[in-house]
């Protein structure tokens, strides 16, 4: 994700009546909806860190994105052992992984959706703002003492302005991380660059002369082929590339991209630097460096190229590498040996570009009418947020499925295996104990972050960890109006983005004709487009900033 440097951050986690921060002093902040009527089963001297447990058993109903990995079962013990710490029974209403953000729309869009409807990606609960379908959260940051102490703590105001809508307020729960977290990269055959005297590239112009001179050894193959090509063509590749440039691709090509210079935002798809992306990857496919199916081939066909010695580099994050390549390489080309490498780096220089929100927690409006308001969002703040729930979210039962030593370092249970920290084990962190689960374990400390880590994904980290964060870019919140004019030109556009993009990196088209492309996108609006952001961006920094 793209990001620049900002106005001064918002004021203000502190109060029940944060629904505008900073606002100017002649407007009157909206004020939250009493709740002292809707205190039954809380807390009354709940805390930062402090174990939640309802003053009686209560249950909600949760929206759940099952995953075909480990789907749900009713046995697990994160289930038991959350209602015997919390009190709270929650009751999953599946939604398959395949089909969560469709029917995640159609259950709140008809007002049917549970009370919590977690694994929400900014800016999806946009779609539900004007409806008043889902709640503004930031009106109840006084409940959440814990969310309200890692914000405060790891200085998070910046981001969580990026989900301030129009009239200042946040509608989604983010998880929080301590630090940017960079997962996805390129796997790299390390054995192959050995062999042929080759150093791990740094830079995407070092990639470029290492795939030359694989080539030349190999004509016969494409020294690499890329996955994460459906539904998003290009989806790891593009964005990290872009973001060697200083723009927006792939999984995270957005229409808008701050141009910290210009002091306003500009139309992504028509940067000079989105042009630099594709000139690079034109020139490996024109090379036959690239596989030209990396961005349209299902991820089976990609993994078996490389599985197979087909190809040397391939997309990654640090699961794949142990449960993707390196079981299946070890079998198909012994003595074969793969390593995630760090993000390469472009023009932009040293950075490690991201956020550090992860995907988050929408409320139904209903929640306000539940007698347990109050009580559920305690609970929320600390299953989400507290270091003890996201350690039990993430690790389980201390005795049970983890040991810790002195150090606070996490040993799994010997008869269990989680991201190959126990090849062979009989039992499944995820799918036989429901620990680990995406719904519920994501953000905290980079501490708790790397605990399930490999020594050499901590290496990884560790190199990451020591580039400068890349700014934060400003807000620009629609209104109701401007979000409605925006989405009929949004779709359309990006369409067109991604079906040119594709060409030009094929080399189906010529990148001498960037001006009449950059021609027709401004025949489907995009001026009239970037005027509306950055006319929301001078509205929310002149009202907040």
């Amino acid at each position: 994700m793209q990001h620049i440097s900002r106005r001064q951050a918002l004021l203000g986690l502190g109060a029940l009546t944060l629904a505008v921060a900073g606002c100017g002093e002649d407007e009157a902040p909206k004020k939250a909806a009493d709740v002292s009527a809707n205190k039954a089963a809380a807390m009354a001297n709940y805390g930062v860190n402090q174990q939640f447990k309802a003053t009686e058993p209560i249950s909600f109903d949760v929206l759940y994105n099952n995953h075909p990995f480990y789907p749900d079962k009713s046995d697990w013990l994160f289930w038991q052992e959350l209602t015997k710490r919390t009190n709270v029974t929650l009751k999953p209403v599946e939604v398959p992984l395949s089909d969560y953000d469709k029917k995640r729309g159609l259950l709140v869009g008809s007002g049917q959706a549970p009370l919590i409807i977690p694994k929400t990606y900014h800016p999806a609960e946009e779609a539900f703002v004007s409806s008043g379908a889902i709640l503004p959260v930031s009106d109840y940051f006084d409940l959440m003492p814990n969310f309200k102490d890692k914000v405060a703590k790891w200085k998070m105001e910046p981001e969580l302005d990026t989900l301030r809508q129009a009239d200042g307020r946040i509608y989604l729960l983010p998880g929080l991380h301590e630090e940017v977290w960079a997962d996805y990269s390129l796997a790299v055959r390390t054995d192959i660059l050995e062999k042929h005297k080759l150093a791990v590239p740094k830079t995407w112009d070092e990639l470029y002369e290492v795939l030359k001179v694989l080539k030349k050894e190999y004509p016969d193959l494409y020294p690499m082929t890329d996955r994460f090509g459906v539904p998003t063509p290009g989806g790891n590749l593009f964005k990290l590339v872009a973001q060697a440039y200083g723009s927006k691709g792939g999984w995270e090509y957005q229409h808008a991209t701050f141009d910290a210079t210009a002091g306003k935002f500009v139309y992504t798809g028509a940067m000079p630097q989105y042009k630099q992306m594709l000139e690079y990857l034109a020139k490996l496919v024109k090379e036959k460096l690239l596989d030209p199916e990396s961005f349209t081939q299902q991820d089976e066909q990609a993994k078996q190229k490389f599985n197979s010695g087909k190809s040397f580099v391939i997309s990654a994050n640090a699961q794949s590498i142990v449960n993707d390549y390196r079981p299946t390489l070890s079998k198909l080309v012994p003595g074969a040996k793969v390593a995630k490498i760090p993000v390469l780096m472009g023009p932009v220089g040293d950075y490690k570009i991201g956020t550090r929100l992860e995907n988050g927690v929408m409320i139904s409006k209903k929640a306000l009418e539940n007698k347990n308001f109050v009580a559920m969002m305690q609970f929320i703040d600390w299953l989400w947020y507290s270091d003890q729930g996201e350690e039990f979210a993430k690790w389980g039962v201390e005795g049970t499925t983890y040991t810790k030593d002195a150090s606070g370092n996490y040993k799994i249970a010997k008869d269990i295996d989680f991201v190959g920290l126990n090849p062979g084990a009989p039992k499944h962190l995820q799918k036989d104990f429901g620990f680990s689960n995406g719904v519920f374990a994501y953000g905290g400390t980079t501490k708790l972050l790397n605990s399930t880590f490999s020594e050499e994904e901590v290496a990884f980290q560790d190199v990451m960890n020591a580039r400068k964060p890349w700014p934060v870019e400003p807000p620009h919140p629609f209104n109701d109006e401007e979000r409605e004019q925006a989405t009929l030109w949004e779709t359309p556009l990006k369409d067109y983005v991604t079906q040119q993009t594709l060409k030009f990196v094929l080399g189906e088209r010529d990148l001498s004709e960037w001006d009449a492309y950059v021609k027709e996108l401004e025949a489907k609006n995009t001026t009239s487009y970037m005027n509306l952001v950055n006319t929301a961006y001078e509205r929310f920094k002149k009202d907040h900033g």
